[in-house]
Formats: structure tokens, sequence, C-alpha cells
């Protein structure tokens, strides 16, 4: 396309390589209160807000009952694992690629202020990035739309500029297809191409570097 667009990146698993890190401390955050689920579901839900994350895997009693316990105790299990974490290649040189094309960026996460301080300080991006949420700004995660929405309201722009999601979840592609913005992904997330797919993914490349090699082939050249 011709005309700049504005490219709405997901940060923890995206950017981040956050992903393993959060499903343990969900795990010991459920055992500490009393649960113990299989680490692979836990996984298998990373990406959802922890608002939805807790009532998809136990059912309503669990979220009932141990809900807001289990945030609060996931934060108190993955704060000292940050520090573990590191940029998945490419992560700042898709963003620079991006800004290089003339193309608005706005970090869309739902992560913890002081964790999405920390994704900031690791890309470099503060003077570069054109905005960034965090679970302060949004009170639905994904995959509902808001957080794409409210990326968006952040650059001063309506909720139906035309937009392109950069993700690594079928909740991504899910909250972008619920935006009605395509989505592009890569696999950090750990979900099949298969599955990416069916979600409504338009492409699908291996790291953040992979994805800004190959921009002239999306709808953010």
């Amino acid at each position: 396309m011709g005309t700049p667009r504005i490219a709405v990146l997901d940060v923890d698993g995206t950017l981040v390589d956050t992903n393993y890190q959060h499903a343990l401390a969900w795990y010991r955050a459920f055992r500490a209160l009393g649960e113990t689920f299989p680490v692979w579901r836990i996984h298998r839900l990373i990406g959802m807000g922890g608002d939805q994350l807790v009532g998809a895997l136990g059912g309503d009693d669990v979220e009932r009952r141990i809900g807001e316990a289990a945030r609060e105790r996931w934060v108190e299990e993955v704060d000292p694992m940050m520090g573990e974490t590191a940029l998945l290649p490419g992560a700042r040189e898709l963003v620079v690629a991006l800004k290089d094309r003339g193309h608005r960026v706005v970090l869309a996460s739902s992560g913890k202020p002081h964790h999405v301080d920390r994704a900031l300080d690791l890309l470099d991006v503060r003077e570069l990035a054109d905005g960034w949420t965090t679970s302060d700004d949004v009170e639905e995660t994904k995959p509902a739309p808001d957080l794409l929405q409210v990326a968006l309201k952040k650059l001063g722009e309506p909720v139906d500029a035309p937009a392109v999601v950069i993700g690594d979840s079928v909740y991504d592609v899910e909250a972008a297809k619920n935006a009605g913005m395509p989505a592009l992904v890569v696999r950090s997330g750990g979900f099949g191409d298969d599955e990416l797919r069916d979600a409504g993914a338009v492409g699908i490349y291996d790291t953040p570097g992979d994805l800004a090699a190959a921009l002239d082939e999306t709808d953010l050249d």
C-alpha cells in the first residue's frame, strides 16, 4: 500500500520472549492457592489477558473463588523472572523498519506498567514508538478488541483507522479480527501454523526479524 498505516504491535511473546515465564508464574500462583493445572494447558492460554485466563483455565468456580488472588500471586511469581527475559530476534529492527517506511507504531500491551517499562527499555524505543498501552488502559483484554482500539485512541485515531496487528497468538489474531484489522504473526507463541491461519492470520513468520525482512510482501510495505 502506498500510504502510511498504523502498526499495532503486541509486546509479550512477540517482541520480548516472556511466554514461558508467564506460564510458569501462573502455574506457581495456582499451586500456591491449592489448584494445580498442567503447565501445557496454561501455556495454551498465554496471550489471553489475566482477567480472562483464570476462568478459561479453571471455569467460573475457580474464577469466583481465587481469581483475584491468583492474579495478585501471579505478579509476585513473575516479577523475579522478568530479569531472565530477552528480546526476540529482530524485535527492535522490526520497529525501526516500520518507522523507516513511514508507519506509525503503537505497542499494545495489557501487561503491568512496570513490565511494559522494562520492555520499552529493552527495546530502546521510547523515542521511536508513537505510543504504548498497559493494563491500566483497558478493562477487557484479548481476545476482546478493546486493547487494540485503545491503542489507536492513544494516537488520536478513530477505532476504524487503517491498521495492521502484529502478534504471536491466536488471541492476538482473534482480537484483530474483532477489531476489523488484519493480523501478522510470529511463531514464538507456540501455536501451530494451521491454528494461526484458521484464526485468520494473513502472514506467519519465524521471528520479528524475519517479518522485518519481508515487509515488502505485506500491507506494511
